[in-house]
């Protein structure tokens, strides 16, 4: 009889420990995503603060301010629909692209850029425009600059399409927008690209961008004895020179192909 009491109790007390748990964990992940949510909130409504009292005066500010727009109707969607911290956190970061937007459309304007804004690293990674460009693809022209002008004035912050980087800058034509939509790339893209920012400081190499690598990193990896031949770790020396040849890593296949992506013929990217 003690021992059935006694088993009742332990069960009572395991059941009740792990609603206890359940409970808790419930309520910190509530209050993490609370948070979360705060924060982007507070960005969506600094966002539309901009949207709804700033308005374009040239071609530049006024297409900077229409993308601005976009994401402070899609970040206020998708803040309605976060049910977990990592959505928030996607919230957030469109609200910031919608800020930067808002950023560039004034310093289009001459005004003040306002304060500054988080940083985030793949913007920094993709690089920025240095020097005006204009360039002939297939019979098209396109432009790029530091600095917003008639013939450039749609502006990107910066930062990855369907996983390659594109810099910050102003341009004749959206060209990233297809992938944007379609998730992929065309295969004249890296022609488009190559032509654009051949040599440009800071931005990756066309065969580099192509690979999805951002400025650099093809080369650290290179460096980090990455590029065929497992030889810059050490294993010449201390008892594995002899019989361990550690055949089969020779690198083969490390190129980074396969990211052609198909299917760039939106409006005009007919390549």
């Amino acid at each position: 009889m003690g021992t059935a009491i006694l088993l009742i109790v332990l069960v009572v007390v395991i059941v009740g420990g792990g609603l206890y748990l359940s409970r808790k964990q419930a309520a910190t992940r509530q209050s993490q995503l609370d948070d979360a949510k705060a924060d982007a909130r507070r960005l969506v409504e600094r966002l539309g603060g901009q949207v709804l009292n700033l308005t374009g005066t040239d071609t530049a500010s006024q297409q900077a301010m229409a993308d601005a727009s976009e994401r402070y109707n899609a970040a206020g969607s998708q803040l309605e629909q976060a049910k977990t911290v990592e959505q928030a956190r996607l919230v957030k970061e469109t609200a910031v692209e919608g800020l930067y937007y808002v950023r560039a459309a004034r310093v289009a304007m001459g005004m003040d850029p306002g304060p500054a804004l988080p940083d985030e690293a793949e913007r920094e990674r993709a690089g920025k425009v240095t020097e005006h460009r204009e360039v002939d693809v297939e019979g098209q022209r396109y432009a790029a600059s530091p600095e917003p002008g008639q013939d450039t004035p749609y502006y990107y912050p910066g930062g990855r399409v369907a996983g390659r980087p594109v810099p910050q800058g102003w341009y004749s034509e959206p060209w990233w927008k297809p992938a944007l939509v379609a998730g992929a790339w065309g295969l004249g893209s890296m022609f488009l690209f190559s032509a654009m920012f051949s040599g440009m400081s800071g931005i990756a190499s066309a065969s580099a961008w192509e690979s999805g690598y951002d400025a650099g990193q093809a080369d650290a990896l290179d460096a980090g004895g990455m590029d065929g031949g497992f030889d810059g770790g050490g294993f010449d020396g201390g008892g594995f020179d002899g019989s361990q040849d550690f055949g089969g890593f020779d690198g083969g296949g490390f190129d980074g192909g396969g990211f052609d992506g198909g299917g760039f013929d939106g409006g005009g990217f007919d390549f």
